[in-house]
């Protein structure tokens, strides 16, 4: 099934569990020793991964590759993340329709993935930090003569892995995946990797809580200079050096007792790695950031958890309280976020209900929610977001994501009324609805779930056995492995 992330409706997320069975599956059924995937945007790279590991067979991992840099009005320009500082434009009158419609032609001007470090960059970055592919092979751009070049020589190597066994289990151990949470820290990573790289884990069998993302990797620095946390792109990532670069300076922080698809570990692998453009990827002794990795916010509001980007989001918004503007769907959002009779100001905090795994479903990238045009006129550049749902790795902003539990299932943020005070602590890792327990207890008895969005078909199932974000949305009968052999043949 193929995943076109910006068609599909309502979010490739619902599909993202569809395409694991559909892999683990074909290739269960069919007689294979090695297996070679192709990945592409977001959803294609967990998907499959997910598949391969229930089965546990050697696996390779070729990533498409990410498009050359956009190129408007003699800039570099990021796709996604010009998308989203083009609507604040329109917003604010600095640019037109037809500047819109021109800038839109020149962001895309070849095959790949977006190019900015969003969901697909960060992901297949992360897939090589995890040992699965060849050296290097994350960021070759997808129309570079060298991505055939990798194909290539990925094929010869699943032929050598199936002759040593080395399968994906012996690659992805509890190591691996921590090297993973770092890397992604140190590349200003997307937050949907958490919930990618918990579904993985959990097909392994490998216990990975969200608070192991804070703790591993929220405290590492940023070497990447990337949009939409940095300056470049992908093109020029890749020129520098790319990811073996970001592995040598991280160092012996990683694991270095773990072993990749070519035999050898990630940290030998980049041993020799040079870094040709210190504007694109900083020394760990000069670092972009400081502290620049995923947060993971607890509290009254989000008992299972909550996600924050500190790289991409306002400084002086990393501390604040301030009073709710609720949006009860995202068609309410739709409705009323342009009205002037809105009542909200930069120091209100935007609450969006209902876009989780259940409550969409398929919980989509719609928790970096565009500011009202009163204050993005105003110069408001940044408030305060909170959603169960996800956002764009190419997005920005001080946007509180993944709240679990989702409203839609009866979490805390379906509690939250217009007015209540929300406080939010970046350092202090919490995030508080300041409404006395009495109060809430009162709305929980008078709150009804509300109705099924589907009754019959896959997403039906989807609504049944989806798990919540902090548990990766992978279904519930899903988690760990059915292995290779399927004893009974077809006659």
């Amino acid at each position: 099934m193929s995943l076109g992330e910006t068609i599909m409706k309502p979010t490739t997320m619902l599909w993202r569990n569809l395409v694991s069975m559909d892999v683990e599956e074909t290739i269960r059924a069919n007689p294979l020793d090695g297996i070679v995937l192709l990945t592409g945007c977001d959803k294609t790279t967990p998907s499959t991964l997910m598949g391969a590991c229930s089965v546990g067979l050697p696996t390779i991992v070729v990533p498409g590759g990410p498009m050359l840099n956009g190129k408007w009005r003699g800039r570099d320009v990021g796709s996604g993340t010009l998308t989203w500082q083009l609507s604040e434009g329109l917003k604010d009158g600095s640019i037109s329709t037809a500047d819109m419609r021109e800038a839109e032609s020149c962001m895309s001007r070849s095959a790949g993935h977006c190019m900015t470090m969003g969901t697909a960059s960060s992901v297949a970055a992360t897939v090589e930090a995890l040992g699965l592919t060849l050296p290097g092979a994350s960021a070759i751009p997808a129309v570079d003569a060298r991505k055939r070049t990798l194909a290539h020589l990925s094929g010869n190597r699943i032929v050598e892995m199936v002759r040593e066994d080395l399968r994906i289990t012996d690659v992805l151990t509890r190591a691996a995946f921590e090297n993973a949470i770092m890397v992604n820290a140190a590349i200003g990573g997307s937050t949907n990797v958490m919930i990618h790289l918990t579904a993985i884990a959990g097909r392994l069998a490998i216990e990975l809580p969200i608070d192991d993302f804070d703790r591993i990797g929220s405290r590492l620095p940023l070497l990447a200079n990337l949009m939409p946390a940095g300056q470049y792109l992908m093109e020029d990532f890749y020129y520098a050096g790319g990811l073996p670069v970001i592995i040598r300076e991280l160092g012996d922080r990683l694991h270095a007792d773990t072993v990749s698809v070519n035999g050898r570990s990630i940290v030998e692998n980049s041993r020799e790695a040079v870094c040709y453009n210190r504007e694109v990827v900083a020394p760990i002794d000069s670092p972009l950031q400081k502290e620049a990795g995923i947060v993971v916010l607890r509290g009254n509001l989000c008992p299972d958890g909550a996600v924050i980007k500190p790289s991409a989001a306002t400084p002086e918004l990393l501390k604040h309280t301030g009073p709710a503007v609720v949006f009860t769907s995202i068609e309410d959002y739709h409705a009323r976020i342009d009205r002037d009779d809105l009542e909200i100001d930069a120091d209100s905090v935007m609450v969006l209900q209902g876009v989780g795994p259940v409550g969409y479903p398929g919980m989509p990238e719609v928790g970096n929610m565009e500011l009202p045009a009163k204050l993005v006129r105003q110069g408001v550049k940044d408030i305060v977001r909170i959603s169960d749902g996800r956002m764009s790795g190419t997005a920005y902003g001080a946007v509180v994501l993944h709240v679990a539990p989702e409203s839609a299932v009866g979490g805390p943020l379906a509690l939250v009324r217009n007015g209540d005070l929300i406080k939010l602590d970046v350092p202090a890792r919490r995030l508080e609805l300041l409404v006395d327990a009495e109060e809430l207890a009162r709305r929980r008895a008078a709150w009804t779930p509300p109705l099924p969005v589907a009754e019959r078909g896959y997403v039906k199932l989807f609504l049944e056995h989806v798990e919540q974000a902090d548990r990766g949305c992978d279904f519930d009968f899903l988690r760990g492995s059915s292995g290779a052999t399927i004893e009974r043949g077809p006659h």
